[in-house]
């Protein structure tokens, strides 16, 4: 069962902290965490991406000039993709990028990344994440000493505004609740930070 040292927000060490081996020392699978990865930032994609073929260009229908004699090449319309505003080749089209993930998974996914956090010791523990006040300052102080300098996800249990409010301006500073978390997120930050309950919740929903 791996353990972990359970820390204030002074970045003081008050205790330990073990983890439930189903999620976080499960067997890391990286197909699915990509095909997760992959299935998120395409469900982000709008689609709406979209232009004329030469079918759908305005003018053309008339031979810009007969077909032999000229010394030119054989051309009907200027409507076509090597002329000035002519029709694109293979136009792209809205259309919609959604991966199909089955549950188990996205199970799978979410086990793997828990887990690779843990085994990569990026995860940090606190017993309590309260600020003095709901200040960017305060927010900067405490990261600073847990030594969360770069990329940090911070996961709770409750929706708390004043931290909300702290963390907001923080470039690379993730705050979500544990119904909010997602593989991507987990994976593309640096540090992960939960709170003791949030940890407990973690493993009622997805142990």
């Amino acid at each position: 069962m791996p353990t972990v040292n359970l820390k204030n927000i002074q970045g003081a060490t008050v205790g330990q902290v073990e983890l439930s081996d189903e999620l976080f020392a499960a067997e890391v699978n990286p197909f699915a965490m990509h095909l997760v990865v992959r299935a998120i930032l395409n469900g982000r994609r709008l689609g709406t991406q979209s232009a004329l073929t030469r079918t759908e260009v305005r003018g053309g229908g008339r031979k810009i000039y007969r077909q032999k004699g000229t010394g030119n090449a054989r051309h009907h319309g200027n409507r076509a993709p090597q002329f000035k505003k002519g029709g694109v080749v293979f136009a792209p089209k809205p259309r919609d990028y959604d991966i199909a993930v089955p549950k188990k998974v996205r199970r799978l996914a979410m086990k793997s990344a828990f887990t690779s956090k843990a085994q990569a010791d990026e995860i940090i523990v606190l017993d309590s994440l309260k600020l003095a006040a709901p200040k960017t300052k305060e927010m900067v102080k405490v990261l600073r000493a847990l030594g969360a300098t770069k990329k940090a996800l911070v996961l709770v249990a409750e929706k708390d505004e004043d931290l909300l409010r702290a963390a907001h301006n923080i470039p690379g500073v993730t705050v979500a609740l544990v119904n909010t978390i997602n593989v991507y997120e987990i994976l593309r930050h640096d540090a992960f930070i939960m709170t003791q309950d949030a940890v407990r919740q973690v493993e009622e929903v997805y142990a």
